[in-house]
């Protein structure tokens, strides 16, 4: 399936309004390689797919890493979707990702149910260190 130029004058269009484009669930279905040079892209959610057993399974630790390191060479920000447990954040943290969304935090929140948690110290976002990547609806 192909993305024609008229997709990117738009992707481009809501960039200079201030948008940022993230590619979701990178690395499966329609998520190519080629759109990280095709489109204005700043920032990449590596499917939660790679987090299956990523101690038990090389060849996502693998994936994941190379993710990290081509987003990073690229200058894209880069969330680690699908961190469940305190092992899994750190083998992330130490691959370099600063950016984690997953039940090691919390199950998935309305966007009330967040603000509350954020405002009582519950789940304290840091850009600086881990944080979290919230869809807040």
């Amino acid at each position: 399936m192909g993305v024609s130029s008229k997709h990117g004058d738009v992707l481009l269009r809501l960039r200079k309004a201030g948008f940022r484009i993230a590619i979701d669930d990178f690395g499966t279905g329609f998520s190519s390689l080629s759109y990280l040079g095709q489109f204005p892209v700043d920032r990449i959610k590596i499917a939660q797919e790679f987090m299956v057993d990523p101690t038990q399974r090389s060849g996502n630790v693998t994936i994941v890493r190379a993710a990290i390191a081509l987003a990073q060479a690229l200058k894209l920000d880069v969330v680690v979707e699908g961190v469940e447990t305190a092992e899994q954040l750190e083998l992330i943290k130490s691959m370099g990702a600063r950016e984690v969304q997953g039940y090691c935090y919390s199950k998935p929140l309305r966007a009330k149910e967040i603000t509350a948690l954020l405002r009582n110290g519950t789940i304290l976002p840091a850009r600086s260190a881990m944080s979290i990547a919230a869809t807040m609806d």
